[in-house]
């Protein structure tokens, strides 16, 4: 019975007040308040009209409390490269879980790039040389290629590896790149990149060695390199979780360098908040 406090409730003027009553009045063709003289009263129309507004305000209250309340609870749900996904990512989720057990995270791991307008995911780890303008989002760390392999099949080969014409001695594992980035870290590459440092006098072809591997995806080639089938060149974050227990050793140092590991989000996302942290805790477990 105040439009100064429904004012101050709501966070309008007194004037706001009394223009939507007025248009309400105006709307229903009876008058709802009677204003004279002081304090408001209802009308018998806003007795009757009351109960159904005031239950009406409340259900939207509750309404919105509600998804308000549940959207942590929501799981957070993230894209990422399939084999960042698989090998740095799902051996470190006790972790985040832990540290958030309130803020369940759903993986989508896919090499295809996600469209987060969609609002099919509400985060992507993208892996690419920068930052993707039409996104907020940081990038967390960056990687190297080198050559990588199991300590056994270096034990199975003939004298060590000293020189990255070693290498050779053993099955080389290729994956596909898929023509996204001519300058993709490659046995070729780090060859050339192996002449072009004085540790070999001439750079190899490399690609028609019947004792080599192929394969489509990078997870596959992974798997193969895990299993001591041979060397591939790999990045040393995706294959971090291993290379930290000794699965796999460094073959040679000589590495090449990769790309950036950026979480990004639409700029509005209205669980920003979280997904900075998450961000911040994907930096601290690298």
């Amino acid at each position: 019975m105040s439009f100064k406090k429904a004012a101050a409730e709501l966070g309008v003027t007194p004037t706001a007040i009394s223009h939507q009553i007025r248009l309400l009045e105006d709307f229903c063709g009876q008058q709802l308040l009677v204003r004279r003289p002081r304090p408001l009263a209802l009308t018998r129309a806003g007795e009757r009209l009351f109960p159904t507004v005031r239950n009406g305000f409340d259900a939207f209250a509750s309404a919105i409390e509600c998804l308000s309340g549940s959207r942590e609870e929501k799981p957070l749900r993230l894209t990422a490269p399939l084999a960042f996904a698989s090998r740095w990512l799902v051996p470190r989720l006790g972790k985040w879980r832990t540290a958030r057990p309130d803020v369940p995270l759903e993986v989508i791991g896919t090499d295809a790039v996600v469209d987060l307008r969609s609002g099919e995911c509400d985060l992507a780890i993208r892996y690419s040389r920068r930052t993707p303008m039409d996104l907020a989002g940081e990038e967390v760390c960056r990687d190297a290629y080198g050559p990588i392999c199991s300590p056994a099949l270096l034990g199975r080969g003939a004298g060590t590896v000293e020189s990255p014409a070693d290498l050779l001695r053993y099955p080389l594992i290729h994956f596909d790149w898929q023509g996204w980035d001519p300058e993709a870290p490659t046995w070729r590459l780090w060859l050339a990149a192996a002449q072009s440092a004085g540790l070999q006098p001439c750079a190899p072809d490399v690609g028609n060695r019947s004792s080599d591997l192929a394969f489509r995806e990078e997870m596959h080639a992974i798997d193969a390199v895990v299993a001591g089938q041979g060397v591939a060149i790999l990045s040393d974050v995706v294959v971090s979780h291993e290379l930290r227990r000794r699965k796999l050793v460094r073959a040679h140092a000589l590495t090449l360098p990769g790309y950036g590991f950026h979480v990004v989000y639409m700029p509005q996302h209205p669980r920003r908040s979280v997904i900075r942290e998450f961000a911040d805790w994907v930096r601290s477990a690298l």
